[in-house]
């Protein structure tokens, strides 16, 4: 009887074992939308549910992880760690909230190869939040490219919208990605995100063949931006703020996100030929938004 509760119990503790960190991009369109303080906010909500979050910020400059925190004192770069010279938990700046986080922009990843980029990601960490920064051709680097899931963020407007359609083409042709998730942010009723990501749901799987769910919404609450004069996330600084609880949601139900396989994928060589215009997509969020 007793061998019988021990075997039971090794084969709970296997079946709860960490199998890799969750990996997800986050990026979107044009500056504005909320892609660094979403990665901001999911990263506070996960440490306080007790996730060990590291944060890979891809961005340089006013832009980044860091500049919005305040300046995160202690971030190594990804050269030194994948080099050898220091340790990842060396390298990486340990943020008051529980979450780390590590620089690592396109200049640094230059030079290494995929799987050694990858070591990074089956680290300690139960969730990698790339805060990613797409280059030219509007492909994610060689390491966010090896995410689980990559989330599209946008905003209830119609050129943010455009641009976001827009974003998907390009990773998909970059990447042969065929689903994405999509958070809709600083929206003003339920109603007016569910009306947007339907807008988007209905042209990615008609004109990209690729299909998008949905990864919720943040409402517009002006302690977000008060949050962001602070230097502080809305998640820390008022708890009891909308946007806070709708981070705090989506953080919650990210953990049970179907884990998929990563996307490592090289540049898709069929290219999708019929993908509608930006612009006829803006015409038909307009249309849409005053029927």
């Amino acid at each position: 009887m007793v061998k019988q509760v021990t075997d039971q119990a090794e084969g709970l503790r296997r079946l709860l074992a960490k199998s890799g960190s969750r990996v997800v991009a986050v990026t979107g369109g044009p500056v504005g939308v909320g892609c660094t303080s979403t990665v901001v906010n999911l990263a506070a909500a996960l440490a306080a549910l007790g996730k060990d979050v590291l944060v890979i910020d891809e961005r340089l400059g006013a832009n980044s992880v860091s500049t919005m925190l305040g300046g995160v004192r202690g971030a190594g770069s990804l050269r030194a760690v994948l080099d050898g010279e220091v340790a990842l938990d060396a390298a990486c700046a340990r943020h008051e909230l529980g979450f780390s986080v590590l620089a690592a922009s396109h200049e640094n990843c230059a030079g290494y190869s995929g799987a050694q980029l990858g070591m990074l990601l089956a680290g300690p960490a139960d969730v990698v939040l790339v805060d990613a920064r797409l280059d030219r051709q509007g492909a994610l680097s060689p390491l966010a490219a090896q995410a689980h899931d990559v989330m599209i963020v946008t905003r209830v407007a119609a050129q943010a919208i455009t641009e976001a359609y827009a974003c998907m083409k390009r990773l998909h042709l970059e990447h042969a990605i065929a689903q994405f998730r999509v958070l809709v942010n600083h929206v003003s009723s339920l109603a007016d995100a569910h009306t947007t990501f339907e807008n988007l749901a209905e042209v990615a799987a008609r004109y990209l063949s690729v299909s998008i769910e949905d990864a919720g919404c943040v409402a517009a609450d002006p302690l977000m931006e008060r949050s962001l004069e602070l230097r502080r996330c809305v998640v820390d600084a008022y708890p009891s703020a909308q946007s806070a609880r709708d981070y705090r949601h989506v953080a919650s139900e990210m953990l049970y996100w179907p884990m998929r396989p990563a996307l490592c994928s090289p540049r898709a060589e069929a290219s999708v030929r019929t993908a509608m215009p930006a612009s006829a997509l803006a015409d038909t969020v307009a249309a849409r938004q005053h029927a």
